[in-house]
C-alpha cells in the first residue's frame, strides 16, 4: 500500500479512506482489470464467423492481455490465503474472478449450443468451465516460461490451446469402447 501510494504521490490514509484495506483495493483493480478483459474477449469471440474461430479469438485475447501486463494479471487473479490481521484479503478478489470466469463460460456456451444443437447438454454443461480451465492453466504456465526459441509466440501459443479445445490433444487414440464413451453420447 506504501508503494501504491508513493506512486501514486499520495498518502496511505488516502487510499484506507477510498478502498478500506489491501483486499478491497485489490477487488477494485480486479473488478477494473477483469471488466476490461471481458469486454476484450467478447468483441474477439463476436467477430468471429465458426465457434472454433471465437474460441481462438478469445484464447488470443486473453493471453494478449495477460502477456501485455503480467504483473497486473498475476495480482487480480492470485487467491491470497490471508495475512495476519485481516480475515481474508483474497475473498473478494475471487468473487470478481468468479463472476468473470462465469461470464466467459457463458460466452463460450452460447455458440457451441447453437453449434451442437440439442442433446449436448452434458458436453456444454461441462465442457466450457473445463475449457476455461485448460486455458488458464496453460496460459499461465506458458507466461512463466522465460523466453527462447522453443517458447511459442502469442499466436501459436492461441492456435494450440484451441486444437486442445476443438480436437483434443491425440484425436487419433480415441476408442470406441463402450464403456469411455463421451457423455454426450446417446447410444453407448
Amino acid at each position: 500500500m506504501e508503494d501504491i501510494a508513493a506512486a501514486a504521490g499520495t498518502s496511505k490514509s488516502v487510499f484506507y479512506r477510498y478502498f478500506g484495506d489491501k483486499a478491497g483495493l485489490q477487488q477494485a483493480v480486479g473488478e477494473v482489470v477483469l471488466s476490461q478483459m471481458q469486454r476484450r474477449i467478447q468483441e474477439a469471440a463476436q467477430s468471429a464467423q465458426t465457434p472454433r474461430e471465437g474460441l481462438l479469438a478469445m484464447v488470443s485475447a486473453y493471453l494478449q492481455m495477460a502477456e501485455t501486463s503480467p504483473n497486473v494479471y498475476a495480482f487480480v487473479t492470485a487467491y491470497s490465503a490471508g495475512e495476519p490481521g485481516t480475515a481474508n484479503p483474497g475473498m473478494a478478489a475471487a468473487g470478481a474472478l468468479g463472476h468473470f470466469f462465469e461470464e466467459v463460460r457463458d460466452m463460450i456456451a452460447r455458440p457451441m449450443r447453437t453449434h451442437l444443437g440439442t442433446g449436448k447438454e452434458a458436453v456444454i454443461g461441462y465442457w466450457p468451465t473445463a475449457a476455461i480451465g485448460l486455458v488458464r492453466n496453460a496460459g499461465e504456465q506458458w507466461l512463466g516460461t522465460p523466453a527462447s526459441p522453443a517458447k511459442p509466440s502469442p499466436e501459436a501459443m492461441a492456435r494450440q490451446i484451441t486444437a486442445w479445445l476443438c480436437v483434443g490433444i491425440a484425436p487419433e487414440l480415441e476408442t470406441v469402447d463402450p464403456k469411455t464413451q463421451p457423455l454426450s453420447d446417446p447410444n453407448p
